[in-house]
């Protein structure tokens, strides 16, 4: 069962995170457009989209560990009152790992095939500790055991190719979470993971958030995942926000077509479908982008201005913010470059 998550609302309690205005560039390439959230602690936020959505990259522009080639640009990147912007490598490389955790999408090339598991893990430890290589091994063994891993004694001398993908996925929690960031980043966690590692690998995160106190940011492309553990929910496409509402929210009440699309092709759990509903068309290439509403091709529901024009994120109700011409009579504004 979810644990409950006891979040300050009153305004007391900083925010862990603040993002606002956020974009990515590689060149003259823009691949997050703008994007802002604020993060409190104990909260968990998801990130949605497809395949091309910006999902990891905007992950990699808060860790600062863009590709080579790519900018990032913001009004604020703050986690905890700090300036992620103005900070050097040196201090970047503190707070990695110490503040800020990140379980990577891929754990068979994130992990080095050539070290065992707990030369890893234990190399995180003494960087980020001071602790020598004695107890950088027995914490090892303990981040093993608190993540489900069996016979951690063995399992920490082992490579990662001797262990299955659910295992090595725990290993990347363990990882994550061995110095106890106040943050932690989960880019598809449990992808190619079958449901029941799925659902025991979050379980482990969330129970590990409650007794920590983290904030968690779960990006993924299943809506009907990032629902069940999430509290808030960012839908994005081609880099841009598309909906921002609460996670019980979107299932009920979705506002905008591209939302509506990705509910529309998630499997029901209490009938049977001859076949499932398909957002037509493609992900564009990002240096092919739409000049209107980046949803515009795909969308049936599309009119004649969203083809030139780009709608802003409106707010609907509470907390629940959507980018599409049908919500409200506003003014559009030129699109930008």
């Amino acid at each position: 069962m979810r644990p409950e998550f006891k979040v300050d609302r009153s305004g007391s309690a900083a925010p862990l995170i603040e993002v606002a205005n956020m974009s990515v560039h590689f060149g003259d390439t823009k691949i997050v457009d703008r994007l802002s959230f604020t993060l409190m602690p104990g909260e968990t936020l998801g990130i949605v989209g497809e395949s091309g959505s910006g999902k990891s990259m905007t992950a990699l522009a808060i860790m600062r560990l863009l590709p080579r080639g790519g900018t990032v640009t913001a009004d604020r990147l703050r986690v905890l009152g700090e300036d992620l912007l103005a900070a050097g490598e040196a201090r970047l490389e503190d707070v990695r790992g110490s503040v800020m955790g990140m379980i990577f999408q891929e754990p068979m090339t994130a992990l080095n095939p050539v070290l065992t598991i707990g030369d890893q893990l234990g190399e995180t430890v003494r960087r980020h500790t001071g602790v020598g290589r004695r107890e950088a091994r027995m914490r090892s063994i303990e981040a093993l055991r608190r993540v489900g891993i069996p016979s951690p004694e063995q399992r920490v001398d082992d490579f990662p190719h001797r262990l299955s993908g659910g295992m090595r996925q725990r290993v990347m929690i363990a990882m994550a979470l061995i110095c106890r960031p106040r943050l932690l980043i989960a880019d598809e966690p449990t992808t190619a993971l079958d449901v029941t590692i799925q659902a025991q690998i979050l379980d482990l995160m969330l129970d590990l958030q409650s007794e920590y106190g983290m904030g968690i940011v779960l990006i993924s492309h299943d809506l009907r995942v990032v629902s069940a553990f999430t509290e808030r929910v960012l839908i994005l496409y081609l880099g841009q926000v598309m909906e921002d509402a609460p996670a019980a929210t979107v299932f009920v009440d979705p506002r905008h077509p591209y939302t509506q699309g990705l509910l529309a092709s998630v499997p029901p759990i209490d009938h049977d479908v001859a076949q499932l509903k398909a957002i037509e068309g493609m992900v564009p290439p990002v240096f092919a982008l739409p000049p209107g509403c980046r949803f515009e091709p795909r969308c049936s529901h599309a009119r004649a201005p969203c083809s030139s024009a780009v709608p802003p994120l409106v707010e609907l109700g509470d907390r629940h913010w959507a980018s599409c011409i049908r919500n409200t009579d506003y003014q559009f504004r030129p699109a930008l470059t």
